[in-house]
């Protein structure tokens, strides 16, 4: 599939059942059953690779909650060099300039040192995303075992057959869809029916497109029946 083809699917997947929308959002917001909403997520991707296009139900709650556990594992663990390089730049900007903090006064090296580190961090982390989507996908497709997220030869190698081009373009496109639906979240909250919009409709919603969405793209690369 195409990525217009992609997108086109994925929005409309979920206005097929608006309760299930609305009984995500609620999940989502509670903490600890959150990782239900996760796991519910998850389930998506796999019910796609099985060739289903409906949305599936919140049945067998337990096996939800366990892989949205996963899910929050892999995010973490992925998250580490970013955690180390946030932790390297606070020292660094805090060493020798508690003054230049305080009054915002910094010399030329010091503003270099700022920029270069905020665009390391933020290089890696875009890059960290791009590969933690896809290795969550090929966790999916190995029915959610847990190593098949770390698998980084084959997460690689399914990338490179979707192609970089066509999976960066689809990352954008998600980076940009999240900020118009984070700016409508914010602009619907000016009013009172805004705070149920967002937290119940908008954000679950666009979760279920991404989650979709990842799974046709990763899909789109060769037949998902099998491991690689």
């Amino acid at each position: 599939m195409e990525i217009g083809d992609i997108i086109s699917d994925s929005i409309k997947y979920p206005s097929a059942a608006w309760t299930k929308v609305v009984i995500l959002g609620v999940i989502l917001i509670i903490p600890i059953v959150n990782f239900i909403g996760l796991g519910y997520l998850f389930r998506i991707i796999k019910a796609t690779f099985a060739g289903i296009d409906e949305l599936p139900d919140f049945d067998e709650v337990g096996e939800l909650f366990i892989d949205g556990i996963k899910i929050f594992i892999v995010g973490l663990i992925y998250a580490i060099p970013v955690f180390i390089i946030a932790a390297i730049l606070g020292a660094l900007l805090s060493f020798g300039n508690q003054s230049a903090l305080s009054t915002g006064d910094f010399t030329g090296f010091q503003y270099f040192t700022i920029i270069t580190g905020y665009t390391i961090y933020f290089i890696v982390a875009i890059i960290i995303g791009l590969v933690e989507y896809m290795a969550i996908a090929n966790m999916a497709l190995y029915e959610g075992e847990l190593g098949a997220a770390f698998k980084f030869s084959e997460v690689l190698d399914r990338i490179s057959m979707i192609g970089w081009g066509k999976y960066i373009g689809w990352y954008i496109i998600m980076v940009l869809l999240a900020i118009v639906a984070g700016a409508v979240s914010v602009l619907t909250m000016i009013i009172i029916i805004g705070f149920i919009l967002a937290p119940l409709i908008i954000f679950p919603y666009f979760s279920m497109f991404g989650a979709r969405s990842l799974a046709l793209l990763f899909a789109s690369s060769e037949d998902t029946t099998e491991p690689m």
